[in-house]
């Protein structure tokens, strides 16, 4: 019998969530109830967002860490602007204009990437602290609890409704379509675009992408501009699902992303990746977050068990890939 289809990381983080659940299922029953599973969706849907573009700046060969300043930068922006200049605004103009500001702020990024050459990491780290000092020192630092009424209406809107035991109604915000239609995007460009195949080539290997024909500073201005955008549609959503603008929040949170993309096959070398198992990985972090809570586990716990998830989780595929490459060997020495 062949199970070689096992060794595939999706895979993988799909055995480990069935098998996570079904323990933490039996401690805490409430952990298979459809308000749970409500929660887990809604807890998912901005970390979700993030994951498709920190996905594409892994797959070719980067690291960015400066996307949740640029989601703080644009909600708070946006927010700030819309209550002084339009608060009647429909919610798609909010989604609009802080997409536009992450687009921007992706190309600063973008720029001195692609301009001199500068290590991805190196260049993120900065921008994080610029785009959000300049945030809480220039546009606010006080919590806007005052939000326009679309937001509100936004927040209260509904895509199904579940009565419960106890009287109550569970219900799922339709802001998860946001996290689908993010997710189908990158699938199809991934996989069906020249783009896409650029994006792997720049992972793979940049000197030999370039000598192919692909353009990599377009390529580079695109991934980062989309990280941008991306960044910006997510703020706006935490804020308009949280019903304020905390210039504090989301900021520190990044790592969880990367943990996300990353147990979900994408290797921090580049020019590997897939959107399913970002989307696995995504909901490894959330269902694991949530059911440390249900099992009574302090928060503080939580990244300890979260760094132990991810040397696992990237250890072992490395651990495979050396196997391989000694059968290889040994297969070669006996040729």
């Amino acid at each position: 019998m062949n199970l070689s289809f096992l060794r595939k990381t999706e895979v993988l983080v799909a055995l480990t969530i069935v098998l996570f659940c079904i323990i933490v299922g039996i401690i805490n029953p409430v952990f298979f109830t459809v308000a749970n599973v409500f929660d887990l969706l809604r807890s998912s849907i901005v970390m979700g967002i993030f994951a498709m573009g920190v996905l594409l700046v892994i797959i070719s060969g980067g690291i960015d860490v400066s996307f949740t300043a640029v989601a703080v930068f644009a909600m708070y922006a946006t927010v700030k602007l819309l209550n002084a200049y339009w608060v009647e605004a429909p919610m798609w103009v909010a989604f609009i204009l802080a997409g536009a500001m992450g687009l921007g702020l992706g190309f600063i990024n973008a720029f001195f990437i692609s301009r001199f050459n500068l290590p991805t990491l190196i260049v993120t780290l900065g921008t994080l602290s610029m785009f959000h000092g300049f945030v809480l020192f220039a546009i606010g630092n006080s919590i806007i609890r005052s939000m326009p009424p679309s937001f509100t209406a936004f927040a209260r809107s509904t895509l199904l409704e579940v009565p419960l035991s106890n009287g109550g109604v569970s219900r799922l915000h339709p802001a998860i379509f946001l996290t689908v239609v993010a997710a189908l995007l990158t699938w199809l460009l991934l996989d069906y675009t020249m783009l896409g195949r650029g994006v792997y080539a720049l992972g793979g290997a940049r000197e030999a992408a370039g000598r192919a024909g692909f353009n990599i500073p377009r390529i580079q201005y695109f991934i980062y501009g989309t990280v941008g955008l991306l960044s910006g549609i997510a703020g706006i959503t935490y804020a308009a699902l949280g019903r304020q603008a905390n210039p504090q929040d989301i900021v520190g949170s990044e790592l969880n992303v990367i943990a996300a993309v990353v147990l979900g096959g994408a290797t921090l070398t580049g020019g590997r990746g897939t959107v399913i198992g970002t989307v696995l990985g995504v909901a490894l972090v959330v269902i694991m977050n949530n059911s440390l809570i249900l099992l009574g586990i302090p928060t503080t716990w939580q990244r300890v068990v979260l760094g132990v998830i991810i040397i696992l989780g990237t250890g072992m595929p490395a651990l495979q890939a050396q196997r391989a490459q000694r059968r290889s060997q040994i297969t070669e020495g006996i040729a």
